[in-house]
């Protein structure tokens, strides 16, 4: 079980605080979903066998529920998961099952079961060295030639955006350390973990996967100007269509998806 389990249980608790992020009108969040959506819808078909382990409260689940056979999903809260099944089972939704479970440690689920495995959370919370646990089980639950996708923060891309937004904490050295070196937000206790694109590679390298993609999907500096005219909102949005389909823009995103192929 991951080291701080009982740290993220805690921050999730009854699935309220990701319920009430999913249905958030911030640009960021939507910005996040909206190319993360995108991604899928090109991965995704309507005989996939979808795992999403670190599912939240469902919500890629339930918009992905039309647009594959059967959607599983593993989460560490309970709270989450409760929600989710509520959710399933309000809306007669039947290919749409959840239960709790560890993503460094997938016990409940079998071998090579899975088409498409997607991972948009864990390892947002995980330090590397789990994160090579998550790697290793997602691998081995997928099908030979399937997909697997992992979301992950930036170190970059957090970093600047502590320069744009928090000016009297960013830059110093501390941050410097913390954030940069040891990849950690100093600020909340190992609840938080940030990586760079190429660690991702080299870590889906040594567990024997083909990197496919391995883009953006939203950009620290863009959400304010998301609030302007209509006029100019359309020409941010086509500037982040280009910038999420960039690999060389990756590091500057704020949150990324490393998209491989299992062999």
């Amino acid at each position: 079980m991951a080291k701080n389990a009982e740290k993220i249980i805690e921050r999730y608790g009854d699935g309220s605080r990701e319920e009430n992020r999913n249905s958030g009108e911030r640009a960021d969040y939507i910005m996040e979903y909206k190319y993360t959506k995108k991604l899928l819808d090109n991965y995704i078909s309507p005989d996939s066998n979808v795992l999403e382990v670190g599912c939240g409260t469902g919500y890629y689940g339930m918009y992905l529920s039309n647009k594959c056979r059967k959607y599983t999903g593993v989460d560490i809260s309970p709270g989450n998961i409760n929600l989710l099944n509520k959710k399933a089972h309000d809306n007669s939704i039947d290919n749409v099952e959840a239960f709790v479970g560890d993503a460094t440690n997938l016990t409940e689920c079998n071998d090579s079961t899975y088409d498409v495995v997607l991972v948009l959370g864990p390892m947002y919370h995980l330090p590397q060295d789990e994160r090579m646990l998550v790697f290793a089980e997602c691998k081995r639950v997928c099908k030979a030639g399937g997909i697997i996708m992992f979301a992950y923060i930036n170190k970059v891309g957090v970093y600047l955006g502590g320069c744009l937004y928090e000016t009297d904490k960013y830059p110093n050295k501390q941050k410097n350390k913390s954030l940069l070196v040891e990849g950690i937000d100093d600020t909340r206790d190992s609840i938080y973990w940030f990586t760079m694109p190429e660690e991702m590679e080299n870590d889906a390298y040594k567990h024997g996967l083909t990197v496919l993609e391995n883009l953006g999907v939203d950009f620290v500096f863009i959400p304010e100007m998301f609030n302007q005219s209509s006029e100019k909102k359309e020409a941010w949005t086509e500037l982040v269509d280009f910038l999420c389909l960039s690999k060389s823009c990756t590091g500057f995103s704020n949150h990324a998806v490393l998209i491989c192929k299992n062999q």
